[in-house]
């Protein structure tokens, strides 16, 4: 048995926690400084945190490499699992050209630019980011704004600002599911708390884009419908997050806030002529104008409401524990680690949900979705095949920076760090946020700031006294907020619109608005911490 120790570096916690956070410090100068890509530095990263294990805390090379084993298989599954077959269904819809009818029915809804920027950006683009995440909400929603006149600029960054209060549930709730196996909370404990934070950020979100589509006027003109959507969107975020099901948070909040926002008769007004010659200064695509079958809009529809569908099924009592049936647990071989306290961690039993993970439950709904949109078998395994080619370099990269934060949560080195940051004290709850804003601005995934920090968050409360799931979850609801300025997204944005090389320029203009919500943020947890807003916890 290896028994973790928390001051293996002259007998120094200090010293110990330097050594520690070597490869952290390792992975954010290669992809803050260097520029190097993520998979590169994911692994270089990962070798530091190898020989850390071994040289400095001591622990055999064997169970380091094994516990480094375990975090890449959870990579690839349920995590790159869920991710491969969401993108697989997109990519199907694009090829029968029925992604291409729900963009013209979205363009519909209304012909003011500050509606559609709510409804696509938003809505659509919270369900993307349910579906997908990974980057593919942002291209696709500025596409779909340019295609309706936006300038490539604004479209750009509307898309950045809207992809943040779904991000801590998206990809099937990848993020938190992830925060739950590295720190050991329960899901429904992480998500629980996460379900009282980011709602708080969609009732901001969608007048600060108003504000960004048209300014002071359209700040004022359209503050109702935007009100309106980003409440519909956190009472559904909470609700689905706290009594339903981590998994369909988004997809239920992106959802109500479209279906709220199409019933608020302040939408349905036409724009003026100089809303849309000062907004809408590029080309609107023809396309538009043109009709589709009801028959065919309909089935553009339906790929998403049968993942609705199928995970609401999957959350019946007796179906939930009939596709539980399926999962195994077992010993992970060559692993035997204890805590500093002598009690064996949790790392050395591995669960695989094989049936009742949500990469398994997207799957069945692409199948359904092949047949209802006239996808051939051959056709399909081919898109899925192409899905998993297009997702190589993000598969390297998950699957090294989880084995990464295996590798520093089974040799002890999180714990240290844990222990050495504890000593803010009070102040921790300030800055929990803002470590989880750093990890995604830099590493363009909460999925990877919460398999880097949530162990490292979790101990520390507890070295403080704090609330583990409050500081667990404030690492996922301040990481979103890094996610619009994270060089990952600046570029998939840029390249979306025709905009390459100007990552600076709209680095430049959604900065400040990523500073400020984690202010706000911040502040929040601070409440949540304290009597102020203690009551909002479970």
């Amino acid at each position: 048995m290896y028994v973790q120790e928390l001051e293996p570096v002259a007998g120094s916690l200090g010293l110990s926690a330097l050594v520690a956070s070597l490869p952290l410090v390792i992975v954010l100068v290669l992809l803050g400084g260097v520029r190097m890509k993520a998979h590169l530095a994911g692994l270089t990263g990962l070798l530091a945190a190898v020989l850390v294990a071994c040289l400095a805390y001591g622990m055999p090379l064997g169970q380091t490499l094994s516990g480094g084993v375990q975090g890449a298989a959870f990579g690839v599954f349920p995590i790159m699992w869920i991710v491969v077959n969401a993108l697989w269904v997109y990519r199907m819809t694009v090829r029968t050209r029925h992604f291409d009818i729900l963009r013209r029915s979205f363009g519909r809804l209304s012909d003011d630019p500050r509606i559609q920027a709510l409804v696509i950006a938003f809505c659509f683009g919270a369900l993307l980011e349910a579906l997908a995440g990974f980057g593919a909400p942002v291209a696709i929603s500025a596409v779909m704004l340019v295609a309706l006149g936006f300038d490539p600029v604004r479209a750009a960054v509307v898309a950045l600002v809207a992809n943040t209060a779904p991000v801590a549930f998206g990809a099937m709730g990848t993020p938190v599911v992830t925060l739950a196996q590295v720190t050991g909370l329960p899901l429904d404990s992480v998500a629980s708390v996460v379900g009282r934070q980011t709602p708080l950020l969609a009732l901001v979100v969608p007048l600060v884009l108003v504000w960004l589509v048209d300014g002071r006027r359209g700040l004022r003109e359209t503050w109702i419908p935007a009100l309106v959507c980003g409440a519909a969107f956190a009472v559904a975020q909470f609700a689905a997050s706290n009594y339903i099901s981590a998994q369909l948070a988004d997809i239920g909040a992106a959802l109500a806030g479209a279906g709220a926002l199409v019933a608020v008769p302040h939408a349905r007004v036409p724009a003026t002529e100089a809303v849309r010659t000062s907004v809408l200064t590029g080309a609107r695509s023809e396309e538009l104008d043109e009709e589709d079958p009801r028959g065919e809009v309909v089935r553009a529809y339906a790929p998403y409401a049968l993942i609705v569908v199928i995970f609401s099924v999957a959350q019946i009592p007796a179906v939930k524990d009939w596709l539980a049936g399926a999962t195994r647990t077992f010993d992970w071989p060559f692993l035997d680690v204890a805590g500093p306290d002598g009690e064996p961690v949790g790392g050395n039993v591995f669960s695989w949900p094989i049936v009742s993970t949500g990469g398994t439950l997207v799957l069945f709904a692409g199948v359904l979705t092949a047949a209802v949109i006239g996808v051939h078998a051959r056709v399909a395994v081919k898109e899925w095949l192409a899905t998993v080619h297009e997702l190589r370099f993000a598969i390297l990269t998950v699957t090294s920076v989880l084995a990464l934060a295996y590798v520093m949560n089974l040799s002890g080195q999180a714990a240290t760090i844990g222990h050495f940051v504890a000593a803010a004290g009070a102040g921790l709850a300030f800055l929990s946020p803002v470590l989880g804003w750093f990890g995604v601005a830099v590493s363009g995934s909460d999925t990877s700031s919460n398999a880097l920090f949530g162990a490292l968050q979790v101990t520390a409360a507890q070295q403080s006294g704090l609330s583990p799931e409050l500081l667990a979850a404030a690492n996922s609801s301040g990481g979103v907020l890094g996610k619009m300025i994270s060089p990952q997204n600046l570029t998939i944005a840029c390249a979306a619109v025709g905009l390459a090389g100007r990552e600076g320029d709209l680095l430049r203009k959604v900065l400040p608005w990523s500073l400020g919500l984690l202010l706000v943020m911040c502040l929040i947890v601070v409440g949540q911490s304290t009597a102020v807003l203690d009551w909002m916890l479970p």
